[in-house]
């Protein structure tokens, strides 16, 4: 090839292509530079509008979910409105219904104890005035003497009681007037009950008389069983009054801890468990079984020898029976001689815990000793119980 082919060759690749061929509409647009060109202030024209349309329309939304929401409050108000007034329909029916029952129920109390009856409106009639109402007012029956009325109001104002209630007659102020001076007499007959933690209407005694005898008086002599009774209980509740008194003198933070909680919850449950034993000394009627012990108990607690009161009352309350280690039945059939496991030779109970409020009782005398030898701790060391 000669370097003229070869110029022509490289000429022909350096020259443009020519356009594909359009259609006379696509050549009109291209010809015209108004669609092929937008100015910057037509795009924003455009967009403005684009976004007032779509605010218009979600505002048009709103307006349709508050109309609809609008309308929705005033239904469940006007629901709301339709249940009150049923309520209070029927609860003017029930008022209604009930005044009468109440009218009707005084109207047979006013029939049975021989009053006026009440007028159409369900009113009582005025009382009469004091000196019609003194002349004409029958003589209550039974012991009851009738008081003219300036005279009772008078003795009513002395009890410290209401002169007159609100619509009382002459013979229902009678009758409460007696009503209180009964109940005052009854108060002052009633033995008066001590303000120790357990109340019990035993006389206290000096604490310096509370000492035990060693001998026991006889059961015939009721006056001194009395008194003995009477030095239990002093002795018992002077031990309570100082045990909780110590529980009250505890820090804040050890009466919140467990262990506070735990000591004063063993302090509550001695005082329900005691009451029993001093019901009986009350009665006077305490086994003398137990009261000999009980006796020789608060003695050696008395004299701060808190082992032997210990001893005392292992004694008490385990006693001389046979306490079984093991197996004691064996199949369906009894051993021999099992029921001696809790009789003694002489038939009688072997042991006193068999009882529970006994047993309960005497749980909590142990704990009093417990206590008492820390508030009165002895002299000698090994009489300490441990």
């Amino acid at each position: 090839m000669d370097f003229k082919s070869l110029m022509a060759a490289q000429i022909a690749k350096s020259k443009p292509k020519p356009a594909p061929s359009k259609s006379p509409d696509q050549s009109s647009e291209s010809q015209s530079p108004a669609q092929k060109y937008l100015r910057r202030a037509e795009l924003e024209a455009a967009r403005e509008a684009a976004y007032a349309a779509e605010q218009a329309r979600l505002e048009a939304e709103r307006e349709e979910r508050a109309s609809k929401k609008r309308k929705l409050e005033e239904e469940e108000a006007a629901r709301a409105a339709a249940r009150e007034e049923k309520k209070r329909r029927l609860a003017e029916e029930s008022r209604r219904r009930r005044e009468a029952e109440e009218r009707e129920e005084e109207r047979k109390r006013r029939k049975r104890l021989g009053l006026p009856d009440l007028d159409s409106e369900g009113k009582t009639p005025p009382p009469p005035t004091s000196t019609s109402t003194s002349s004409t007012t029958p003589t209550p029956a039974g012991d009851q003497v009738d008081i003219a009325d300036d005279e009772l109001r008078s003795k009513l104002r002395s009890l410290n009681e209401p002169a007159a209630l609100y619509d009382e007659p002459h013979t229902s102020r009678l009758k409460r007037y007696y009503a209180l001076t009964s109940a005052k007499s009854s108060l002052a007959a009633k033995p008066k009950l001590s303000s120790g933690p357990i109340p019990t209407t035993l006389e206290p005694v000096a604490e310096k008389d509370m000492l035990i005898p060693s001998t026991l008086p006889p059961a015939s002599d009721a006056a001194a069983h009395g008194y003995l009774y009477r030095q239990l209980a002093s002795y018992f509740t002077l031990l309570l009054t100082e045990w909780a008194s110590a529980l009250a003198s505890r820090d804040t933070a050890v009466k919140a801890s467990s262990s506070g909680k735990a000591a004063q919850a063993s302090y509550q449950q001695v005082l329900k468990d005691l009451a029993p034993l001093f019901r009986r000394f009350e009665r006077a009627d305490l086994d003398h079984g137990l009261l000999e012990p009980i006796c020789q108990i608060v003695r050696s607690a008395q004299a701060r020898r808190y082992v032997e009161a210990n001893d005392k009352y292992l004694t008490l309350s385990i006693g001389k029976a046979a306490w079984p280690i093991g197996v004691t039945m064996v199949g369906i059939h009894e051993r021999s001689a099992r029921e001696k496991l809790h009789e003694t030779s002489d038939g009688k109970q072997a042991h006193i815990m068999a009882d529970e409020a006994t047993r309960k009782f005497l749980q909590s005398i142990k704990r009093c000793l417990t206590f008492a030898q820390t508030r009165w701790p002895p002299e000698d060391l090994g009489q300490l119980m441990g």
